[in-house]
Formats: structure tokens, sequence, C-alpha cells
């Protein structure tokens, strides 16, 4: 009998909007990473955990790679590209439209890496076989030592074919985490992450990149999950926008993150938001890591 058990770090990266976070949550099974249609969702690395028996996966979504306008991106950037040093095997994401040359400071890292990168092409459910085949050619000559996966990571095709391969290439190793842990993420970070992504989904334009959620109370009995938060923006007429006229805009939000939440903890859920201003906490290093944007 074969008892050799594998573990490894399996970091994720790409530009914005290609599918990262949707991939990493197929890949997981649970809504580790929030997805929405909008750029620059994912603004930490969040750790997702596969366990059986023998194996033990640690997949890491990173933000989205872009080239930072202010102090909050220089901090995302910073996450993608330390995704680089620790990986063991890197996922390197892109997508049927997008420009393979888009970001070759990045990818110029990408091709000097010794370790396996597998370059997954994602949403060939909107492309054709020629096309495809060009794609896949272009990539071919950027990244030569990369294995090309064709995916569609929304509906779930190749994504057997990608775990298959990552349990390949797995070092052999002791697992890292616990193996009953599904991410190294408290659980006030998601309470925080899932009221985000309803403020993405429901306010326009700039409102939900000028915005931050912090979790002052979490606190869980056996029956329900009492939960306090700050929403902070940078302006007051921000928050006039975000609560909406006679507070009828933050009740959707508010309503809307709770039955998210109910159905993350699958338990009854009493959610208090309220919201600040904290001016141009974007470009405050002190106020970053309060946020947890610091990488010390």
């Amino acid at each position: 009998m074969n008892n050799v058990h594998k573990a490894g770090f399996v970091n994720i990266v790409g530009n914005p909007n290609v599918g990262k976070s949707t991939l990493m949550n197929q890949l997981v099974g649970e809504r580790i990473s929030i997805a929405t249609f909008k750029a620059q969702t994912t603004r930490h690395r969040i750790m997702g955990i596969v366990n059986t028996p023998e194996m033990q996966i640690v997949f890491s979504d990173t933000p989205g790679v872009l080239k930072p306008n202010y102090k909050l991106q220089e901090s995302m950037l910073a996450f993608s590209e330390s995704a680089l040093q620790d990986a063991d095997i890197l996922l390197y994401v892109t997508d049927v439209v997008e420009n393979p040359e888009k970001n070759m400071d990045f990818l110029e890292k990408v091709q000097r890496m010794e370790i396996p990168v597998i370059l997954l092409i994602n949403k060939i459910d909107e492309s054709d076989q020629k096309t495809l085949g060009d794609i896949v050619e272009k990539w071919h000559t950027l990244l030569p030592k990369a294995e090309i996966l064709p995916i569609s990571a929304k509906n779930k095709f190749g994504t057997d074919i990608l775990l298959k391969r990552i349990q390949e290439l797995l070092p052999e190793s002791p697992a890292y985490f616990d193996k009953d842990q599904l991410t190294d993420k408290p659980a006030r970070f998601f309470v925080s992450e899932i009221i985000r992504e309803k403020i993405l989904l429901y306010y326009d334009k700039e409102i939900p990149y000028s915005v931050e959620v912090v979790v002052e109370r979490f606190k869980e009995t056996d029956r329900h999950i009492h939960i306090n938060t700050v929403i902070y923006v940078e302006r007051d007429s921000q928050k006039g926008i975000i609560i909406g006229h006679q507070g009828v805009a933050l009740k959707k939000v508010s309503t809307e993150a709770r039955k998210a939440l109910e159905k993350f903890f699958d338990k009854p859920i009493y959610l208090e938001v309220f919201v600040k201003v904290d001016k141009d906490w974007r470009s405050s290093d002190r106020e970053l890591s309060h946020f947890g944007y610091n990488l010390d």
C-alpha cells in the first residue's frame, strides 16, 4: 500500500477579471473568494484548502495584477508578487479575450520561475476552436515552459483534469494545516468580504473601491451569530450614497449580506451595519495597515 502523503501551495495569479476567484471556488468547493463582475474584487491573498487522506492542496487566490495607481493597489500588487515566492505550483489564469501581452513585467517574472507553471485559458465556452488554437500558440511562445490547459471555470469544464494534474505535481510532504480546515482566514474576514461583495453589486462606479468593511463584533452562540460592522468611506458624499434615501440602499445591502452570511455560516444572523467617514484611507499606510493590507 502506498502511504506517501503529498502537500503543497498552489498559487493562482493573473490579470483582473479573468475568473481566478470563480476557479478557486470550483476547486475548493466553497465560496471562499468573493467573485463578482467588477475588477479588483479580491484585495487580499485568500487561502482555500482541499484535503483528501493522501494529499492537501493549499490554494491561494491573489488580487488581479494591475499597474498601481494608489497605495491600496501597490499593496495588492505586492500580494500578487509574493505569490510567486512561495508557490510549489503556479496557476496563471488568462481567458479567451485578454491580450496575452497585457502585463509583460509580471509575465517576465513568471517566465523565470523554476517551479511548474500551468497556464489556464479560461472562458473557452466564449470562443471557437480556431481562435483557441491561435491563443494557445501565442501563449506557448510567451511561456514556453508552461503546461497549457483550456478550461471553463464557470461550467466546471477542465477543473477535474486540473486537480488531477496538480496532485501529480505536488511534492511529497506532510499536511501544513489541520485536515478539517478549509481556509486560513478567520470568520470575520468572510463577513467583511461578503458585505463588500454586496456593495460591489449594488453601487455604481467608484463607490465600491472607496469602501472598506470592518467587523467590530462577532459573537457566536449555539443558536445564532451577532455581528456589528462598520462600512468606512472616504467622503461624506459617499456616506450619503451608501445609506441612500431614507436608508433604503443600506437596508437592501444589509438584508442581502445577512442572507448570504446565514447561508455561509448555516445559522441565523443578527447583523448591524454602520457607515463612517475615514478620509483618504486608501492612501494612508497607517489606515491600510489597520485594514489588514500590510505585508510585514
